[in-house]
């Protein structure tokens, strides 16, 4: 299992407010669209948008008899915790790679 890569930087207060908005559901669009010269907001931005996607499709997942509320569940409760753990690296200061959608993330 490849270790979380954490990156130590010095965002300014602007920087910060736009990433900590990455992971405020549909709102990840606005760091992705305002924030492309700042590679720390461009980092958030990018998690953030990967998370907003995942929770699009555990709603969609509902119409499946089942199956689609447990993946729902869970889901929900992954991208929650997932979500915090962003928020707190960006009060940090920092660009933790989060696990499951991470390397997702990259490829945007």
């Amino acid at each position: 299992m490849e270790q979380a890569r954490t990156l130590y930087m010095a965002p300014g207060v602007a920087s910060k407010w736009l990433a900590g908005m990455s992971y405020l559901g549909i709102l990840s669009l606005v760091p992705l669209l305002m924030g492309r010269d700042d590679p720390y907001v461009r980092f958030h931005a990018r998690q953030g948008v990967v998370l907003w996607i995942w929770e699009v499709i555990a709603i969609y997942s509902l119409v499946i008899p089942g199956l689609g509320r447990l993946f729902f569940g869970v889901s929900g409760m992954l991208c929650f915790a997932l979500s915090v753990i962003g928020l707190v690296a960006v009060l940090l200061g920092r660009a933790w790679k989060l696990p499951f959608i991470g390397n997702w993330a990259e490829s945007i």
